[in-house]
């Protein structure tokens, strides 16, 4: 791995986040990532992954406790501040969120036209990525005619479109096989390789079993650490 400051990009002190009436996601939880770290955090299905992820992007807030991303409290974060953390978070969900009605290369497009890229970088760009997660065949095809491997990827591509400095990826190989699940981790440890911050939430240990990032599984509204990262 080349080298990253010993930042952090990512702290939680004692968040804890209660859905009505009284479900309780997570529960006290505190963590630190440092910046340029890549993350697996796993658990049972309904333990909280996906909320802890939609925390750090403030598509939730905290029930208690403090959310910090780069060292700026994200819950202070309004209007334009709000906006230019958000461009460099990368999120890839697990519901995809495409535009159904548009092609691949606008909904990939759409991210980078929001930071007023120009349009040959913009097209370059999108090239570059649906070759990487070989979708180059899908370029003007509508998002809602692809199948659900295909959406997966399209909307993991629009995540990292920015080459933000935080991408966060929920359930990122649920619907692709080997191959393609081979593919897609590549793309996501280069990203890391090149500076950026991975947080993967995910049940398939295949995808960390044979790697020696930090690992952390959500138990009972609970993070626990089930193996330190190695950061070179």
């Amino acid at each position: 791995m080349s080298e990253h400051s010993n930042n952090t990009m990512v702290e939680l002190i004692k968040v804890s986040k209660t859905y009505h009436p009284n479900i309780q996601a997570l529960s006290g939880v505190s963590i630190s990532i440092r910046s340029g770290e890549m993350v697996f955090i796993t658990g049972r299905s309904g333990a909280g992954k996906t909320t802890f992820l939609k925390l750090l992007c403030k598509m939730e807030l905290p029930t208690r406790g403090l959310v910090e991303i780069d060292g700026l409290d994200i819950r202070k974060m309004r209007g334009n501040n709000l906006s230019y953390l958000r461009q460099q978070i990368g999120v890839a969900y697990q519901d995809f969120k495409l535009l159904t009605d548009r092609t691949v290369s606008e909904n990939i497009s759409i991210a980078m036209e929001v930071s007023y890229r120009k349009p040959q970088i913009i097209r370059k760009r999108v090239k570059a990525l649906l070759e990487e997660l070989d979708l180059s065949d899908k370029h003007n095809s509508m998002t809602g005619d692809l199948s659900r491997g295909e959406q997966q990827r399209v909307t993991l591509a629009r995540a990292v479109a920015n080459s933000p400095k935080l991408i966060l990826v929920d359930e990122p190989t649920g619907n692709l096989d080997a191959t393609t699940t081979a593919r897609v981790m590549e793309m996501l440890i280069g990203l890391n390789n090149s500076g950026a911050t991975v947080l993967i939430a995910t049940h398939d240990h295949t995808i960390y079993r044979d790697v020696e990032h930090r690992l952390l599984e959500l138990r009972g509204g609970q993070m626990h650490q089930l193996r330190d990262g190695v950061m070179q």
